[in-house]
């Protein structure tokens, strides 16, 4: 698509220019600089100007979805921290030679947990393999958070089947680069938490959690909780792993103890290879001939 046409007004496009020609002449941060108010970061970095940075946040990455018929994503959560087979075979390798029992547990460790990489780069290649058989407004893509370890093992593999993928990436104190398998289009980065969560459940007709951390359960349990106070549609909610998850959360003590109703159970499902967890959210939306039966495009 050609990104002029999406300016409709050509004032704009000489209010651009005229910034373009000015810009090394201002201050960027300088107050009361005479520039535009949506080139002034001294005046879009203001307490009130919040909503309108929220409103933004929402606004492209839906446009940009939109304009690439992204209509149905299945969204990958998991560890930002695990790597390949190959990569952790390398770490074990260098940490061998390097003599460090510190480097060296910790590359074992990486290479006991990356059958979930591998496992997470297959669930991306049979998901965007079935879109092979469906029409342009029936494909399901993958979402992830955008960064390394599981995130880039789903992008990888949607990539390796010559399917778009989108990445929703965050901008951390800690700085985290989207990982290279995201189709560029679909490349986003976020400030707000709260929008780029929404924006994994406005097309979610899935959602797939691998191991984690903090930021795997807070969205894991973002999802669980507004599936059950129904404010947002039922979808499948699948767990791969089931020791670490059975581990993890005693699911059966919250039923005992009254915290969660026994059917809330019903909202999960724990699973142990891409082909099961693949094979449950067929099986939630009975797919016969690539049709996907009961979503909703508008999300929440």
């Amino acid at each position: 698509m050609n990104k002029d046409a999406l300016i409709h007004d050509n004032r704009l496009i000489d209010a651009w220019a005229d910034v373009l020609a000015n810009g090394d002449e201002l201050d960027k941060f300088a107050r009361h600089s005479p520039r535009l108010a949506f080139n002034d970061p001294e005046f879009m970095l203001r307490r009130e100007v919040r909503g309108v940075r929220l409103q933004l946040e929402l606004l492209k990455p839906d446009l940009a979805q939109q304009a690439l018929g992204v209509q149905h994503t299945v969204v990958v959560f998991g560890s930002a921290r695990l790597r390949s087979q190959a990569d952790a075979e390398t770490a074990v390798s260098e940490a061998q030679a390097s003599g460090d029992p510190k480097e060296l547990k910790r590359a074992q460790r990486l290479l006991r947990n990356a059958p979930y990489y591998e496992a997470a780069r297959r669930f991306a290649q049979l998901v965007c393999s079935h879109n092979n058989r469906c029409a342009a407004d029936e494909q399901l893509h993958i979402c992830t958070g955008g960064g390394p370890g599981i995130m880039e093992a789903a992008n990888r593999g949607a990539y390796e089947v010559g399917a778009m993928s989108v990445g929703l990436n965050i901008a951390l104190p800690h700085e985290q680069f989207p990982n290279p398998y995201i189709t560029p289009e679909l490349n986003f980065k976020f400030h707000y938490f709260a929008i780029r969560k929404l924006h994994f459940m406005m097309r979610a007709k899935a959602l797939l959690a691998f191991p984690g951390g903090f930021g795997t359960l807070d969205e894991l349990f973002e999802v669980i909780t507004l599936v059950q106070c129904k404010k947002s549609k039922p979808v499948p909610i699948i767990l791969f792993g089931t020791a670490y998850w059975r581990r993890l959360i005693d699911f059966e003590l919250l039923v005992e103890e009254g915290m969660i109703a026994p059917e809330d159970m019903d909202l999960i499902t724990l699973v142990d290879s891409p082909e099961d967890a693949w094979e449950a959210i067929q099986r939630f939306y009975i797919l016969n001939s690539g049709e996907v039966v009961g979503t909703d495009t508008d999300g929440i």
